[in-house]
């Protein structure tokens, strides 16, 4: 009898053994073609909500909208203006079916999650007139079969504008008003989990989320509101390469949601129109902008980058 054999024998059991890969290798086998680690790589599917009945009739002042008037169907036209961008360019949209009637928030799903190469985070929104959206998130992302990794617990806060792709190994999460200490350590650990550094950003008194301040255009540029960005975070930039491009304009950035854009490829974004200094800008830096008018989704205090929740890019 040979030695292989014997040692063959000499183990109990069926000898089931297992089939040792990452989840990550496993996602489309198993899960389907789901995962993000990039803001600008070729974007290929998102999760959106199509305003439904929560825009028709609500109080402005608690939920955080402009106290205009808000023009019910041309929010849901210059939604399905923005669908139709996407499509157009090859990207695959699914919807948000159900939601609560008193969350007119419900409408920026960037908040809601926050997509990596393994599935998705639940996010739990710091708002109490937004809490109980993520609900219907998690019921969308179950039925097209998106792993949810975990869901923001305990006294965690933390909405996915919190957090910014830098590459596949490294990430920018923010703290503040959106994303506090508990909050940043669970999404830290996933990621940290899935071998990504992470960098930590403290937002400003006046700002609550990363896209209002800072959004890569490509894997060489990035804009930013350079005097509300702290040093070390594009210091980290710059050494990995990346061009600052500074927003020539602060009433762009914060009344026109210059920052607030979405990456369709490498080089490509789609930008709120409205933001003509910032737009010659990136023109002249070589960056195609495609704009489209958001007028009516602007009043919620959010832009094109908060109305779409990534699901694959690359």
């Amino acid at each position: 009898m040979s030695q292989i054999k014997q040692d063959i024998d000499a183990i109990p059991g069926e000898r089931w053994f297992p089939k040792e890969t990452a989840f990550e290798d496993d996602m489309n086998e198993y899960w389907g073609d789901f995962g993000v680690c990039s803001e600008v790589d070729t974007l290929r599917a998102v999760l959106m909500r199509r305003p439904g009945k929560e825009v028709e009739d609500f109080d402005a002042a608690a939920v955080r909208f402009s106290d205009e008037p808000i023009d019910v169907e041309l929010m849901r036209k210059q939604h399905d203006d923005v669908v139709k961008v996407y499509t157009d360019f090859g990207v695959k949209v699914h919807y948000v079916e159900n939601q609560r009637e008193d969350r007119p928030n419900a409408i920026f799903c960037r908040d809601l999650m926050f997509m990596t190469p393994e599935g998705a985070i639940l996010t739990r929104p710091g708002m109490a007139a937004r809490r109980g959206e993520e609900r219907y998130i998690a019921e969308a992302l179950g039925k097209l079969g998106v792993p949810i990794l975990r869901t923001i617990a305990g006294d965690g806060m933390f909405e996915g504008a919190n957090g910014m792709w830098v590459d596949r190994h490294t990430c920018v999460l923010s703290t503040g008003s959106r994303c506090n200490q508990s909050g940043f350590e669970q999404v830290k650990y996933e990621l940290e989990r899935m071998g990504v550094t992470v960098y930590h950003m403290q937002q400003p008194y006046s700002n609550i989320h990363i896209d209002g301040l800072m959004n890569p255009l490509s894997h060489e540029h990035v804009l930013v509101h350079a005097s509300q960005v702290p040093y070390d975070i594009l210091d980290m930039l710059k050494k990995k390469g990346y061009r600052i491009l500074e927003a020539p304009s602060q009433t762009e950035v914060r009344e026109t949601f210059a920052c607030n854009f979405v990456a369709l490829e490498p080089g490509h974004i789609l930008m709120p129109e409205g933001s003509p200094r910032t737009q010659e800008l990136l023109e002249k830096s070589g960056i195609k902008v495609q704009t489209v008018n958001i007028s009516e989704i602007i009043k919620g205090k959010g832009a094109l980058h908060c109305i779409t929740a990534y699901l694959k890019r690359g």
